[in-house]
């Protein structure tokens, strides 16, 4: 019998622990091993949860679980980077296998963890911590072992999601779907991590690790959040045949890295486009398998539950058939990081101006995009008034970051250029 505590009795620790008590007898058919829930350590041990325990289950004190020699597995679900940290370094130290879904520690601290963890002989399982009930550490990890890793992009925040989604079929602004979503649980009363992209970029870092073999960090991840998108933006996308969507991108191009979480236009006929709501996806291009999508609930007590049984499973199979082998944490992640500055970043690029309706105001824009080797595809202006701004919209062939910036900078100083432009990056064919 391998025995498991959990340290953190919340909505994912409760998914989990249903699964490890509902699902016990059907786990150990399928992988021979019995695991045991054994202590559940919270600070509140009086909510009911909905899950009937033994007596004694519960604690308060995470030591009861880490220094207790039967316990084989510690579950770490109690997020952040301060006391979760301490613990699965001691627990780590006390030769326990963690597992954890706490994506900001391990895209903070992961070498110190990981490094930790090799050093005491022990492994972390990380499933849950980049999109819920989807298995992409496994995919990426074992499935696509044989595949030197092209491209990865992701829809892995599902909050940020459904607001894009409520905008996109309801034309409604950004502040008023934010509302309903947090009075629907999407959406934390703090949404910052969610909507400025730092929840996505913790995961991205943890998914371009694994693909790419050197250690990223949060650092790495160069981040824009959805707060400035608006519906006339969202209107503009479809009339182009684009949707907008969060996405974190990791490429590898000439031996480096890009790695860029962004609001992203991204063509109607991908697939990826069409995932809408709270749901995740993943796309990953190999050198060998081509083009793959995986699709799934990105949170949630049993999806992310679901993920972490998953790799309690693991380990429990390879303890208790006394297996040496152990799964490198981070893929042998030995490597120097290689990673392209934004500045050297290419794509395609939407603009919108707010100009003035006036003669030449386009030609001057263009003259300005072309001098920093900026190439139109498209234009699209709407709306006549003489005396006010009207939006005007630049669709762009691929080109460099640093050149759109220092254009769009000279643009915004246009007299018949009112505020500053809206710029979204495209992805897909020319």
């Amino acid at each position: 019998m391998i025995n498991v505590g959990i340290i953190g009795f919340g909505t994912v620790g409760t998914g989990t622990a249903k699964i490890l008590v509902g699902n016990r007898d059907l786990i150990r058919e399928r992988t021979g091993t019995d695991i045991n829930l054994k202590r559940i350590a919270d600070i509140d041990i009086k909510r009911d949860r909905g899950i009937k325990l033994p007596k004694g289950t519960l604690t308060t004190n995470a030591d009861d679980l880490i220094n207790d020699p039967e316990i084989d597995i510690i579950v770490e679900l109690i997020g952040g980077t301060g006391i979760a940290k301490e613990l699965m370094l001691k627990a780590i130290r006390n030769g326990k296998h963690v597992v954890t879904a706490n994506k900001a520690l391990l895209a903070t601290y992961g070498n110190e963890i990981f490094s930790a963890a090799q050093k005491n002989n022990v492994e972390i399982g990380f499933e849950a911590s980049v999109a819920g009930g989807i298995p992409i550490i496994k995919v990426v990890r074992e499935g696509l072992v044989a595949n030197r890793i092209k491209a990865v992009y992701g829809i892995i925040n599902g909050t940020t999601n459904y607001i894009l989604t409520k905008m996109t079929d309801e034309k409604a602004e950004f502040a008023d779907v934010l509302k309903e979503a947090q009075k629907l649980g999407y959406a934390e009363a703090d949404p910052t991590y969610d909507v400025e992209g730092i929840d996505p970029a913790h995961k991205l870092a943890i998914l371009a690790s694994l693909a790419y073999g050197a250690q990223f960090s949060i650092k790495d991840v160069y981040t824009e959040g959805i707060s400035k998108i608006t519906p006339l933006d969202i209107e503009f996308a479809r009339e182009l045949g684009y949707k907008l969507k969060l996405l974190a991108i990791a490429k590898q191009t000439d031996g480096k890295v890009e790695l860029r979480v962004h609001p992203t236009m991204v063509p109607e006929e991908y697939l990826i486009s069409k995932v809408d709501g709270v749901f995740n996806a993943v796309y990953v291009e190999g050198d060998a398998v081509g083009a793959t999508l995986y699709y799934g609930r990105g949170a949630g007590d049993m999806p992310t539950g679901s993920a972490v049984v998953g790799d309690i499973a693991d380990i429990a199979q390879r303890i208790a058939s006394k297996s040496n082998f152990r799964m490198p944490a981070m893929s042998g992640s030995k490597k120097p990081k290689m990673l392209m500055k934004m500045d050297d970043v290419r794509s395609m690029y939407y603009f919108r101006f707010a100009a003035l309706d006036q003669p030449g105001v386009l030609s001057k824009i263009s003259g300005i995009l072309g001098k920093h080797n900026i190439s139109i595809v498209s234009v699209i202006q709407k709306g006549r008034h003489e005396s006010k701004a009207v939006p005007l919209v630049v669709l762009t062939h691929i080109a460099r970051e640093k050149d759109v910036a220092l254009a769009i900078k000279e643009i915004n100083r246009l007299k018949s250029v009112a505020g500053k432009a809206m710029v979204i990056r495209v992805e897909g064919k020319e």
